[in-house]
């Protein structure tokens, strides 16, 4: 099995250091172990406290975690000159409207890259290490893994469930002895073709993507992410990251993935909707609509959600995307 680290995060009150000897520790443990460490993240409690130009490490992403839509406009300056911040703002209680969308289409306008960078969200719980979801809640380190590579040579769901909950463990016993280890996100985080993507193993069980929506598969992958895992913390649900997971950005184009179906997955088992491609032309109404109703679905299942679309800042509805992203997909973007 590849045994990926997606991200090693810690939460920190002290401005711009990652604990370096803790840092350095559980780089060698994971390592020892046969586990790559993808990147290292850092997640402070406010943006009064993130100056990533101080940071001891020049490879690190940083969070300021959850900000109000009222702090979210003192920050938005800094952040639209920033490189590596990333951030959210808490809509779960907001009466939402134009004002809000307008934060969205500003970054689109100023620094289009930044979308990738930035997601509403709603009752997301602290220490998840994904980001931008990512919240400070209390001080220590959370991982989380790319569990899609330990589907390798599965032939059926059960046995990569097998493989997560092994590692989960191994985990769990390698990490369990620091006083600061705050737990596991099990969620499920797809990443690029082949192995990285949730997607293609989905297809190696149905005949296709469309058909695998209406089996119980991604209910029965959820119930064990979020109930199997030894030592939960964050989100612990399903990704559907439209342009992060190339095989489900395929499935966009061919309009197999129109914003709808992916709310309806994310009612299965997942957590929103997530780089989800948004044309510069799109009208902000129908952005609205879609922030109210999934407001109001999070409200009503007590659920976990978040939205982010992102945009190259010149591709309007029906053109191709230049998103010149390793991370992202381009596709020839459709109308919400």
């Amino acid at each position: 099995m590849e045994k990926i680290v997606r991200t090693l995060c810690f939460f920190t009150k002290e401005s711009n250091r990652i604990p370096l000897e803790l840092s350095e520790r559980l780089s060698a443990l994971l390592t020892k172990n046969g586990y790559s460490i993808q990147t290292e993240r850092i997640c402070f409690p406010d943006f009064k406290s993130c100056d990533e130009s101080a940071l001891n490490k020049d490879d690190v992403m940083t969070g300021v975690g959850t900000l109000s839509f009222e702090q979210a406009h003192g920050f938005l300056p800094c952040f639209l000159q920033s490189e590596k911040t990333l951030f959210n703002i808490d809509l779960s209680d907001e009466e939402i409207s134009d004002r809000h969308v307008d934060i969205l289409f500003k970054i689109m306008s100023k620094k289009a890259g930044h979308t990738f960078n930035f997601a509403y969200c709603f009752q997301v719980p602290p220490s998840s290490p994904y980001f931008p979801s990512a919240s400070f809640g209390r001080e220590g380190f959370s991982v989380g893994l790319q569990p899609t590579n330990l589907a390798k040579g599965c032939t059926t769901l059960s046995e990569w469930l097998e493989n997560m909950r092994s590692v989960w463990l191994e985990l769990h016993s390698l990490l369990s002895p620091f006083s600061e280890f705050l737990g596991i996100d099990s969620s499920i985080a797809p990443l690029f073709l082949g192995e990285g993507s949730l997607i293609s193993f989905v297809k190696q069980l149905y005949t296709d993507f469309s058909t695998s929506v209406t089996t119980d598969f991604y209910t029965s992958l959820s119930s064990f992410v979020r109930d199997s895992n030894p030592c939960p913390v964050g989100l612990c649900g399903v990704m559907l990251p439209c342009l992060e997971d190339f095989e489900l950005a395929k499935e966009y184009e061919r309009g197999n993935f129109s914003i709808e179906r992916n709310i309806f997955l994310s009612l299965h088992s997942g957590l929103g909707i997530d780089t989800y491609p948004i044309a510069i032309d799109q009208p902000k109404k129908k952005v609205v609509e879609i922030l109210r109703l999934v407001q109001s679905l999070s409200r009503k299942y007590s659920k976990p959600l978040s939205v982010r679309f992102v945009s190259d800042g010149k591709a309007k509805i029906g053109d191709r995307t230049e998103f010149n992203n390793q991370y992202l997909c381009d596709v020839r973007v459709r109308t919400l």
